[in-house]
């Protein structure tokens, strides 16, 4: 494998090869059920019907890993996972979220703050129609909550049995590494994970995001893993061809950027997937679960035909030669201080030529 690509390990065989996710003692599915399309409030998702034949799918299938917020669908999602579990409340692992408006023109109904937190997930429970929430997440960071006052009012919510676990969302890997010293330094309760954007389009995570996960003990989970669509393997050169001749502008969701580079990948794949009788879907995802610091890729069916698609991204594991192929086919720069750490001439500087282990902060780098 080249110097530059990163480690891997084996995937998961099927939902209920049960992963711990990071430094915790929580047990969860490989594929975490997203369900941002449980409701038709927002005029694109599932109605009640649909989301009870993807959720029992994905319980058939032995997947009890659950994603959900109080903003989603505008608590259409937290009311239809509440009733769908109710019977078997202590089987799934059930986490959702609060940070994003519950009203609008109201500074109190968003954001970080403990009376936030609060607020929030009263509202949650009464939605999900239980007495606790086994992860609780900070949706995403708000730049305004001092890190004593949300690690400490976290950490009451798990004295009171409200939440089990905390979880953090789409934050800057210097504030998630804050939260988690804070939480060691004062003995109180820490995260356990982080979800982040990652896919094989969007791997920014991997220069800070991803080595900082693994340090500090905390699981990694990917959201948004075919990129809205675009690596959903539906779109090919003859989108390209349309787009130059300015007959559509883009593809997937929100007509996203599709270029040579973009085509080569998905061609790429599916030769990949072709050798394994997989879809490019299903080798993107796989390759997401082949990542050290990921425990759990998020995924949000609509419909149980998408389920049934993800579920195909386990139990198969991608050879040397095809990560070398990834890797090439989507490069990522690293950027300063990384690239600059990683030259010959500096690494020897800082090894006196000799060879050594690549190991950054007691850890095999990702990308070392």
């Amino acid at each position: 494998m080249p110097e530059n690509a990163p480690l891997s390990k084996n995937v998961p065989s099927s939902l209920d090869d049960y992963q711990l996710l990071g430094d915790s003692g929580l047990r969860v599915s490989p594929l975490c059920l997203g369900t941002m399309n449980f409701g038709e409030d927002w005029g694109t998702g599932a109605d009640k019907e649909t989301s009870k034949k993807v959720f029992d799918a994905y319980a058939e299938a032995g997947g009890n890993f659950l994603d959900t917020a109080d903003f989603y669908t505008n608590g259409s999602s937290e009311s239809f996972v509440g009733e769908f579990i109710a019977s078997e409340r202590d089987r799934f692992v059930l986490a959702t979220k609060y940070t994003i408006k519950r009203a609008d023109g109201q500074p109190m109904a968003a954001g970080n703050s403990r009376l936030s937190m609060h607020r929030a997930v009263e509202a949650s429970l009464k939605r999900l129609k239980t007495d606790h929430i086994d992860l609780y997440w900070l949706h995403m960071w708000d730049f305004t909550t001092p890190t004593d006052e949300l690690v400490r009012a976290f950490d009451d919510l798990v004295k009171a049995g409200k939440i089990g676990y905390v979880a953090i969302s789409d934050t800057p890997a210097w504030k998630l590494c804050e939260l988690v010293c804070y939480a060691r330094h004062h003995a109180l309760t820490r995260p356990v994970a982080t979800q982040v954007e990652y896919s094989l389009i969007t791997r920014d995570v991997e220069r800070e995001i991803a080595p900082m996960a693994l340090e500090m003990g905390l699981g990694l989970l990917p959201w948004s893993p075919l990129k809205g669509g675009v690596l959903s393997g539906k779109y090919g050169r003859e989108d390209l061809q349309k787009i130059e001749a300015g007959e559509k502008k883009g593809v997937g969701k929100r007509d996203m950027k599709w270029d040579e580079q973009r085509v080569e990948l998905v061609e790429g794949l599916q030769k990949i997937g072709d050798a394994h009788g997989k879809t490019v879907a299903q080798v993107a995802q796989n390759w997401l679960l082949s990542r050290p610091a990921v425990p759990s890729v998020i995924v949000g069916p609509r419909t149980p035909d998408h389920l049934e698609g993800s579920l195909g991204a386990l139990g198969f594991d991608l050879s040397e030669d095809e990560q070398a192929e990834i890797q090439r086919l989507a490069p990522i720069e690293l950027g300063f201080p990384h690239d600059f750490l990683r030259g010959g001439n500096v690494r020897g500087l800082a090894t006196a030529g000799t060879r050594v282990p690549r190991r950054a902060y007691g850890r095999v780098h990702p990308l070392a």
